[in-house]
Order: structure tokens, then C-alpha cells, then sequence
């Protein structure tokens, strides 16, 4: 069969998905094809009723959509359910269902890098608690961690999360300044905002000066590929993980619901940032 795959969104144009896409279909052994099909809020109708002409096998939505789109599903996975956002459709028997990847491909991307940083006794900070730290959340609660804070501007908008709590890890809801104050206490910090991403790389959402050494940090922003708070956590000796690769796992995991594949992507990781810096087409 030939797989009819892509993308909705606004502004999409310059969506690595594609590229990513492509590489799966052809690493599969797969005949298909990925395409963008953007559009503005006024014309979703349109673009909904075009991948239903087209029969699209499945699809990825990105902002400003991910919440939009659960009014045109038939069907919604119980993550995606509890998260109130769908980022991948399958379409089975002319029926779509949603799904949210976001939350389970950060952490591959996370365990590819660290396989042993997850465990029963860790402690993570999660800067953040908008739609993104929300998967992230989830995700990592299920990974039964010890300890997983959330820091944000606001607070009310942090304890939010806390509905979406799963297993024993605490979790405890704290300003920025508190969490400066306590950095040297956590084995991963994970950046969830879009604070530091292009044409702003010269904002840092925290001042690291107690960061512990060895220490994980994280940054889901991937433009650019080293943010300012991923070029402090290196020069002060923790260890940093990419926003591109949740982007490439985020891909596999969406590429397996459809197709049924499970693809080893690690190699990709080197691949996606070379297209990144435009060294490659």
C-alpha cells in the first residue's frame, strides 16, 4: 500500500516533519508520501474535509490545533483523553482517532541518551506548565520517579497539573526563584517553555549558579539547537539533551501508530541536527 501521511498547522512551512517522515517511510521499506497542509483558523473546515477526500491514513497536528481538532475525532486514546490535546490522528475503517505523542516522545528521546536517569529515586524540575509540560508531566509520573516539581510564573496555573498526578512521585509547585534556590537538588531539569527560541536566544528562563555538576538539563526548544540555557549547563559540567530529538521520537512514536512499525531512530538524532544547522538538505 502507499501510506497517505502529513501535517496540519499554522504557520507550518518550514515543519521538519517531512524530512523526518520521508527518512521513516524509506528506512521501513514504505511507499508514501508526507505533506503540509496548513491553514488558518478560518479555513480548518477546508483542510479537515480535504484529508477526508484525500483518505489520508494518518496525520500530525501542531499548534495552534492540538485542541481544535478533538471536535472533528471520532475516537480518542485515554492519554490523549486526560491530556485534552491530540497531536497524532490515525485514521482505521474511515473512523479518526487521536493520540498524544508529545509526552511519551520526550521521554524516548530522554532514555536513548541516558538509559539510566529515570529511575525510582530521581528528582526532576520541570520549568513550565503550559501544553507541553503537560505531556511531559504525565509521561515522566509514569516513569515512577521520586520527585517531580514544577516551576513556573504562575502558580495557579502549575497546580493545575497536579490533576494529571499518577504514581508516588511528590510533587511539590514553586516560583523560578525558588527553584534557583534549590537547583543542586535535582538529577534533570527540563525546559518546557518557549523561552530561549529564536529570535529570542539570549533569554534564559533561570540562573543556574547552583546547579549540581553531572546533572542533567533539558531543552525542548530546538531552535536554536544550543539555547543559552543548554550553552550555561554545559560550561558549568552537567550533561544537556536536545529539543530535536523529542521532535524525532515524537515522530517515531506517531510513525509506529500508523503503520505498525517500530523503528530504531537513533541514528537520526546526529542526521536532524546537521539538517537543523543546514549543513545537509
Amino acid at each position: 500500500m502507499t501510506y497517505k501521511l502529513g501535517l496540519i498547522g499554522n504557520p507550518i512551512g518550514h515543519s521538519l516533519s517531512p524530512w523526518i517522515h520521508q527518512h521513516f517511510l524509506e528506512s521501513a521499506d514504505l511507499d508514501g508520501e508526507y505533506k503540509l497542509y496548513e491553514g488558518d483558523f478560518e479555513a480548518l473546515p477546508q483542510v479537515i474535509q480535504r484529508l477526508k477526500d484525500e483518505q489520508v491514513d494518518g496525520f500530525n497536528i501542531t499548534v495552534p490545533y492540538k485542541q481544535v481538532i478533538i471536535d472533528f475525532l471520532d475516537e480518542m486514546d485515554e492519554e490523549a483523553e486526560i491530556l485534552g490535546a491530540v497531536n497524532t490522528v490515525v485514521q482505521k475503517n474511515g473512523k479518526w482517532k487521536g493520540y498524544s505523542t508529545d509526552g511519551e516522545g520526550y521521554v524516548r528521546s530522554l532514555a536513548d541518551i541516558f538509559p539510566n536517569l529515570l529511575t525510582s529515586d530521581a528528582s526532576v524540575l520541570l520549568l513550565g506548565a503550559g501544553g507541553a509540560a503537560r505531556g511531559i508531566y504525565r509521561a515522566l509520573m509514569q516513569k515512577q520517579v521520586a520527585r517531580l516539581d514544577i516551576a513556573n510564573r504562575s502558580l495557579e496555573k502549575a497546580e493545575a497539573l497536579l490533576s494529571l498526578r499518577i504514581g508516588n512521585a511528590s510533587t511539590s509547585v514553586i516560583s523560578f526563584e525558588e527553584a534557583e534556590a534549590q537547583l543542586a537538588e535535582y538529577d534533570l531539569i527540563v525546559q518546557t517553555t518557549s523561552v530561549g527560541m529564536k529570535p529570542h536566544q539570549d533569554v534564559q528562563i533561570i540562573r543556574l549558579d547552583n546547579l549540581r555538576t553531572g546533572a542533567v538539563v533539558s531543552d525542548i526548544v530546538y531552535q536554536p539547537i544550543m539555547t543559552k540555557i543548554l550553552q550555561d549547563a554545559k560550561s558549568r559540567g552537567a550533561q544537556i539533551h536536545h529539543g530535536h530529538a523529542m521532535l524525532l521520537y515524537q515522530g517515531q512514536l506517531a510513525f509506529e501508530k500508523w503503520t505498525g512499525k517500530n523503528l530504531e531512530v537513533s541514528h537520526l538524532v546526529d542526521q536532524l541536527e546537521k539538517k537543523l544547522r543546514g549543513e545537509i538538505n
